[in-house]
């Protein structure tokens, strides 16, 4: 938008610690503003001072902080703010009730039933956004056409809709109004198939606004995408933060004379653009603050360095965010934050939680880096608040923060300078470890001296930070030395180029204004108006025109909406857009055919499919040529070009740069003579040859030795990274080099590469192999057998539960032998009554694409191989597994001490039963001298007909989750567990069976109970539900299959958390909308399954209820357990309830189907599955708690889509 002459353009970054303001002064000057977030005694509202300090300074007149401004003078006000952020973090926002069909009123507690640690046995888990839950009488489902179905309607998506119960207003009007006496103004509402039927959640929206209610969030409104989870999510996060929101703003206005009623007020969304403040809400403000900085160095770097890919690096006190931008902002559609998924455009920006507050740790031979913070109070060492060392202490320790560039507001007055000795006392207690470990470890090594202490921890902390950036490029098929590193925020100057060495990167740039970086996006950011529709067609040249007419109409909302904000059409783009996916995949993506122009065989608006295959292949390896492709989504992005033209012209060398002291810093090698520069006294072409010091009022930055800083012509600092001296690594273990290499190692693991996901569960990594030999997993929905699913509950022999792969060489030559496999999956077929896959096609794209992804994981181990040497890569390998082996030589150490203090036996043991009787039996002979254990299984039970029998692996597996959980923290997570222990199982057990012996369910369930008696030994915690409950159903079409939750046992300090899978799955269950739109069932109800978990001080997590109606004739099996023997009580708490499996016949006849069994079920039958609960722990009458676990210390939540395929991996 042009600029009035003679009024002002401000952009404003209200951020949590600080506001940043950015303000285009009359004249084309700008002036920038730094103040405290929150300094109630001086100003009530940040950006408001800001504006007015400005407007004061600029203007030669005082301004009363008591009267409202004079916005004559004020043109635009552009705003990103942390007020949704931190009222989600806080869990400050609005009071919320939640309105949702009948049937799933906890369905937002279950999500997805996956937790989020996978070794946290006390389950910990965000608290739900409402309070109060409403069930409406309604019912949509997808019409099917069966007899006696009323007349079809056509939803948004054009399928065919089957309304089998009209919404009842008139039971919800008293219900409302219920809710309205008790102080609820703020609703959100979530009904089943919303996102194609929007009608049923209209008519409830209409009536609570006549009742009163003053905020109504509707799931359909808020994101019209299939799957209730996280579209119900995103209604409630709606509901509890645009009230917030909204008195913010109406506070915001009140500072103002007419509340801003002639000025342009805009706001930054999640996804990077701008709307007005009227139209500004919860769900999509999460990202406001942060997604200013992206858009500023999108606007400024990638510009200013001839359009080289860009990685955005912003480091935090307490976190840093990592982001990357390559000529268009690349958006995630579904993220978590704060433990709440949104489904909403949003900027991919990652948060680690590493920064320089991170504190610093050595533990078991490891350097180690957060996650956990030492937050603003008291904050780190140097501080002079009795703060831990942090990341910051050991920079200042190295002398790369001078105390003298801060202002004196530390120290319990506020009035002191920064405290480089409380850095050091607090390192060289650290150090202290280090030494004592060095000297007196299983490798004695030379002592390190303070500052390589230091410097190892700074280098460490580096790692973590490049761990997001890899994979943000190398596991999307970037190469990562191809990008710049964009430098912003307070602590990343110190950090930036060790970074871009590690990554390979040659050139680091630092905008002059990069402490106010988000704020100056913000002037840089342009308009936008999203607007997007569900849709259920395939991607096919038959239905390229009913996709060009959807694009369309969509398109001219667009226009129409932006116009009606005083744009000219010229000023208007828009982008298309299309999320596609593999028909009977889950992984979508959202494609824009920018890049890819129209084809005689694609839509009008571009060649979508070519952009879906290109971008499949270039982040997961491989694609299905064979499969068709679906579209979930149409949405189009219309942009209303708005940023503001900066005329900031920076200082002009006049001579050669002033040094301003000479000081003394630390590197690899010992201390080095670093000169200082102030960066306001550097001009275009001062060059600056590291190391040296360029500091301003807002940071720091470090020119490491090597490197050169020019100053640009934009006043900006550019760093050439020249390449590191090669130092050399030998196959010694040295304990800072272990550190950088297990985060080099997960860097790999971590992998890029999400297999085509089904709605198929997977068994959980620790479970080893099903039909294959550890560590090698793959794990179909059909690989043959006796039963659809593979998963039959009645098998005796291995060959009744598919296909047998024994060291089967699946590419040979650099061949994929399709030949060979395919035989072996169909070989089950010769068996009688088994059959071969009944999915093939499947089978070979998921092994293709197993394929694809250790192909990447091995060029990143060969690229590994090629900085380090073989032998050096493979001595770590090794150290890796020592490392961890000592992790459980230090618990078995302090359990065993803890019990001889307290007078006990060194032994401990335990036993449970399967269902079937068979016992599961250990004894327990802990070594605390050496560290080490023997676990002795002989006297469990003998290997059973059925398949109950769990192959040596899975006790093995089963036994490493255990030592994991009770070592408390993370640790490399490998063989060497098991090196201080020695397992004894008897051949021919339940643990140990015979090569032919049915394993399924020892797979699924015994691993469980392995796991229960383990725990039970320790005293660690009780029983959780001990169960996967495994159901299959299949038919000569179709087939699926889904483990279900349960609840968790109770622990010495916390409760066990209801309706989510424990121990040895994490599997995530099909969404409902999804479960009903692919396959022939109705999910009548999913709930918590109130008091199954057992009483205690603490007290055990329910189960679930789970029913579904069958719309075909099909088979349906169940594997379960805890349906006879109850999960335990601990130290006098209470066993949790035993499961039941009912099927409830068409007539209303209802039969126990037992824990394990295979039946036909027809149309109008329901399947009615009741978990398992946790055991209690401690006496229900004790009024005192047990001695409770220590308060967690503060660890910043990490997000972005990194992190969350990070949890998809656990939650396969």
């Amino acid at each position: 938008m042009g600029s009035p002459e003679g009024r002002f353009h401000f952009a404003i970054d209200r951020g949590g610690t600080f506001t940043d303001v950015f303000a285009q002064c009359p004249g084309g000057h700008v002036r920038v503003l730094k103040l405290l977030s929150e300094d109630p005694a001086n100003y009530a509202d940040a950006p408001t001072e800001g504006i007015r300090r400005i407007l004061e300074q600029e203007g030669g007149m005082p301004l009363p902080r008591d009267q409202p401004l004079d916005t004559s003078r004020i043109a635009s006000i552009r705003m990103g703010t942390t007020v949704a952020t931190n009222a989600l973090l806080e869990r400050r926002g609005e009071r919320v009730a939640l309105l949702v069909t009948r049937g799933f009123r906890d369905l937002l507690h279950i999500g997805t039933q996956a937790r989020e640690d996978l070794f946290d046995l006390a389950v910990p888990m965000p608290e739900l956004l409402y309070e109060e839950v409403l069930e409406v009488d309604e019912r949509v489902v997808l019409y099917r056409g069966e007899p006696g179905a009323g007349m079809p309607v056509k939803g948004r998506t054009g399928d065919l809709l089957e309304v089998q119960r009209p919404v009842d207003l008139g039971a919800l009007r008293g219900k409302l109004e219920g809710l309205l006496s008790r102080g609820i103004r703020s609703l959100a509402v979530v009904l089943m198939h919303s996102y194609t039927w929007t009608q049923h959640e209209q008519q409830v929206g209409a009536l609570a606004r006549e009742l009163g209610f003053t905020h109504v969030s509707l799931s359909s409104e808020a994101m019209p995408m299939v799957r209730i989870v996280p579209r119900g999510h995103t209604a409630c996060a709606d509901a509890y933060l645009t009230p917030t929101i909204q008195r913010y703003v109406q506070g915001f206005r009140r500072g103002f004379q007419g509340q801003l009623k002639d000025v342009q007020v805009l706001f930054m969304r999640s996804d990077g653009g701008l709307v007005p403040m009227d139209t500004f809400s919860g769900s999509r403000a999460v990202l406001s603050g942060p997604a200013g900085g992206v858009v500023g160095y999108s606007a400024t770097t990638y510009q200013l360095e001839g359009g080289q890919p860009v990685i955005g690096f912003d480091m935090g006190g307490t976190s840093t965010d990592v982001s990357r931008y390559a000529g268009e902002f690349e958006h995630v559609f579904e993220a978590s934050t704060a433990g709440v998924t949104l489904q909403a455009p949003q900027l991919d920006i990652n948060t680690v939680a590493a920064g320089g507050g991170s504190r610093l740790f050595f533990r078991s031979g490891l350097f180690v880096v957060g996650p956990e913070s030492a937050g603003a109070h008291p904050g780190p060492a140097c501080y002079r608040k009795g703060g831990p060392a942090t990341v910051t202490d050991a920079n200042l320790v190295l002398g790369r923060l001078l105390p003298a560039s801060f202002p004196c507001i530390f120290g319990p007055g506020e009035d002191q300078p920064l405290s480089p000795e409380a850095s050091r006392k607090a390192l060289e207690a650290v150090a202290t470890e280090v030494n004592s470990f060095l000297t007196n470890g299983p490798c004695p090594a030379s002592p390190l001296s303070l500052e390589e202490v230091a410097m190892g921890f700074v280098r460490v902390a580096n790692e973590a930070m490049c761990r997001p950036i890899r994979a943000l490029t190398q596991a999307r098929g970037h190469d990562p030395s191809a990008h710049v590193l964009a430098c912003f925020g307070g602590a990343g100057g110190q950090h930036a180029c060790a970074i871009a060495r590690a990554l390979g990167m040659d050139t680091v740039h630092i905008h002059r204004h990069s402490g106010l970086l988000s704020a100056l996006g913000l002037a840089l950011a342009d308009v936008v108006h999203e607007a997007q529709e569900p849709c259920a067609l395939s991607y096919t040249p038959e239905t390229f025109v009913q996709l060009d007419q959807r694009l369309s109409r969509l398109e001219e909302q667009c226009v129409d909406a932006l116009r009606a904000q005083g744009f000219s059409r010229s000023q208007i783009s828009t982008e298309s857009f299309l999320h596609l996916r593999y028909q009977g995949t889950d992984c979508a993506l959202m494609v824009s055919a920018h890049q890819h122009p129209a084809t005689a065989r694609s839509p009008r608006a571009g060649d979508f499919g070519a952009a879906f295959v290109e971008r499949y292949m270039r982040e997961f390896g491989f694609v299905i040529p064979e499969r068709p492709v679906v579209v979930d989504d149409v949405r189009v992005r219309g942009t209303g070009r708005s940023r503001l033209r900066l005329e900031d012209t920076p200082k002009v060398q006049t001579g050669p740069p002033r040094v301003d002291k000479m000081t003394q810093c630390y590197f690899e090698g010992g201390y080095q003579e670093t000169p200082v520069y102030l960066l306001g006294e550097l001009g275009y072409g001062h060059k600056l040859q590291g190391p040296c010091l360029i500091i301003d009022s807002n940071s720091t930055i470090l020119v490491e030795p090597g490197c050169q800083a020019e100053v640009t012509e934009t006043g900006d600092i550019r760093i050439s990274v020249g390449a590191e001296a090669p130092s050399a690594v030998g196959t010694q273990v040295d304990p800072i080099q272990l550190s950088i290499f297990s985060h080099r190692f997960m860097s790999i693991a971590d992998g890029p590469y999400p297999a085509a996901h089904r709605d198929c569960a997977v068994p959980d990594p620790a479970l080893g192999a099903d039909h294959c030999s550890p560590p090698a997993q793959v794990f179909w929905p059909d690989i043959g057998g006796i039963t659809p699913g593979s998963m039959p509950p009645h098998s005796t022999s291995l060959q009744q539960e598919g296909a047998v792969f024994l060291s089967f060489k699946l590419v040979q030559g650099g061949v994929f032998q399709e030949e060979a496999v395919t035989e072996a999956l169909r070989a089950p077929g010769k068996i009688p009554s088994c059959s071969g896959t009944r999915n093939l096609h499947d089978n070979l794209s998921d092994l293709r694409a197993q394929v694809a992804a250790n192909q990447k994981g091995i060029q990143l181990v060969g690229e590994l191989i090629g900085q380090y040497g073989l032998d050096v890569v493979q001595a770590y390998m090794g150290h890796i597994q020592a490392n961890a082996e000592l992790a459980v030589r230090d618990m078995l150490r302090t359990f065993g001490s803890s019990r001889q203090a307290r007078g006990l036996s060194l032994e401990v043991s335990a036993e449970d039963h399967m269902d079937d009787g068979s016992p599961i039996r250990l004894h327990v002979q802990i070594n605390p001298s050496q560290g080490s254990a023997v676990f002795d299984f002989s006297s469990t039970g003998p290997e059973v007909f059925g398949n109950l029998n769990a192959p040596r692996a899975i006790t093995l597996s089963a036994l490493i989750y255990c030592l994991r959980c009770l070592v408390g923290r993370d640790i490399p997570l490998n063989q060497g567990c098991l090196a201080p222990v020695r397992v004894v199982i008897s051949r021919g057990s339940i643990l140990d069976p015979s090569a032919e012996a049915a394993v399924v369910g020892g797979n699924v369930l015994t691993s469980q109970r392995v796991v229960d008696v383990i725990l039970k030994a320790f005293g660690a915690c009780a029983a959780s539900q001990g169960c996967m409950n495994n159901v299959t159903l299949g038919n000569a079409h179709m087939g699926y299959y889904e483990t279900v939750a349960g609840g968790t046992g109770a622990g010495p300090g916390w409760h066990g958390r209801s309706g989510v899978h424990s121990h040895m799955t994490n599997t995530r269950i099909t969404d409902p909308e999804v479960l009903e739109s692919r396959y022939p069932v109705i999910l009548r109800r999913f709930e918590l399954r109130p008091g199954s978990g057992g009483r205690g001080r603490f007290r055990g997590g329910d189960g679930v209820i789970r029913e579904l109606l069958f719309r075909e004739e099909a088979l349906l099996s169940v594997l379960t357990e805890r349906r006879a023997f109850q999960p335990y009580g601990l130290h006098g708490g209470e066993p949790g309830a035993r499961g039941l499996n009912l099927l409830i016949r068409k007539d209303g006849r209802a039969v126990n189907l037992g824990g394990k069994t295979s039946v036909s079920v027809y149309p109008g039958d329901v399947f009615c599955l009741h978990t398992p609960g946790g055991g209690g722990y401690g006496d229900p009458e004790d009024p005192a708690p047990p001695p409770g676990s220590p308060p967690q210390p503060l660890a910043f939540p990490e997000r972005g889509s990194v992190y969350d395929y990070r949890r998809a991996q656990e939650a396969v």
